[in-house]
């Protein structure tokens, strides 16, 4: 049990400094984009942004995955590594199918997936909408000055 938990904490703290690396990355290039960002056409802007966004959080999403799918398969888990990213993806998005089952010598990493899943969910929506709050907010500032 405690081999499960010390060895799922590991793999959330992968998981989380991946995501943490990435949004620090995400948030250094709408930096750099500020000044374009904030001048007009504004609408075109922002849907370019929301797609970049939901773009780079895919990807992030899917290293999170990945890293799992990684070490169920090193552990010998699963006998291959289609099967350990789908039970990967389904865990962590926690939709929880039940169609692929952990043994039971590994089931507590399945919770810990999951919970790591809904973290990143957490984290992905707050700083979407933190970016594009940003954004419009110096969108808004721009037009205010312009007046």
């Amino acid at each position: 049990m405690f081999v499960q938990i010390a060895l799922g904490t590991a793999l959330m703290l992968v998981s989380i400094l991946f995501a943490g690396v990435s949004y620090w990355a995400m948030e250094v290039t709408v930096v750099r984009l500020h000044a374009w960002l904030s001048r007009e056409p504004h609408r075109p802007k922002l849907i370019l942004l929301l797609c970049i966004a939901a773009f780079w959080i895919l990807a992030q999403v899917t290293a999170g995955v990945w890293v799992w799918a990684v070490a169920l398969r090193l552990l010998g888990v699963f006998a291959d590594m289609e099967t350990s990213v789908y039970f990967s993806l389904v865990a962590f998005t926690t939709l929880g199918f039940g169609d692929v089952l952990l043994p039971h010598a590994w089931r507590l990493l399945g919770g810990m997936a999951a919970a790591n899943g809904l973290l990143n969910m957490g984290l992905v929506t707050a700083v979407l909408v933190e970016a594009l709050r940003q954004v419009r907010l110096s969108q808004i500032e721009w037009l205010r000055d312009r007046r």
